[in-house]
């Protein structure tokens, strides 16, 4: 276990933080801080601190139908990727979707993200869907634990 520090984005400052990671790791579907703060009402957002160093950030995006379907998003700035932090992410984040009652797990991953769709296959997730949203070019990639 390392020395991560978990932190709900609460404060423009964090917000900031879940901010910088989101956009630098999709940088296809930038978010503006005004629709940050709107996901941080509807999920459960964390940032990810090793020290005082931004690491990462996760969401996880409650149940919301008869499936109890949940999905859990983990994302890793690339400095800090292959030192198991996005394992920590990613367990909180199952736990939370647990936690909110859960059956089934989901992710998305952005197509040009190799390292997160590896990630996402390493850790019992398989494709389900593939689409471009309107005014992008990049596909996202829906999965589904098996």
């Amino acid at each position: 276990m390392s020395d991560l520090r978990f932190q709900r984005p609460d404060d423009d400052a964090t917000l900031r933080d879940w901010q910088h990671v989101h956009n630098t790791i999709i940088p296809t579907h930038l978010l503006s801080l005004d629709e940050i703060r709107d996901r941080a009402q509807r999920h459960h957002l964390e940032v990810a601190y090793l020290g005082d160093v931004l690491v990462g950030c996760s969401t996880v995006r409650p149940p919301t139908d008869d499936t109890a379907t949940a999905t859990v998003i983990a994302r890793v700035l690339a400095p800090h990727r292959g030192r198991g932090f996005g394992e920590e992410l990613y367990a909180r984040g199952l736990d939370r979707a647990r936690e909110l009652g859960a059956r089934v797990i989901e992710t998305v991953v952005l197509s040009s993200n190799e390292d997160g769709l590896r990630f996402a296959c390493a850790h019992g997730f398989v494709e389900i869907e593939r689409y471009v949203l309107p005014g992008e070019t990049v596909p996202w990639i829906d999965l589904r634990r098996a």
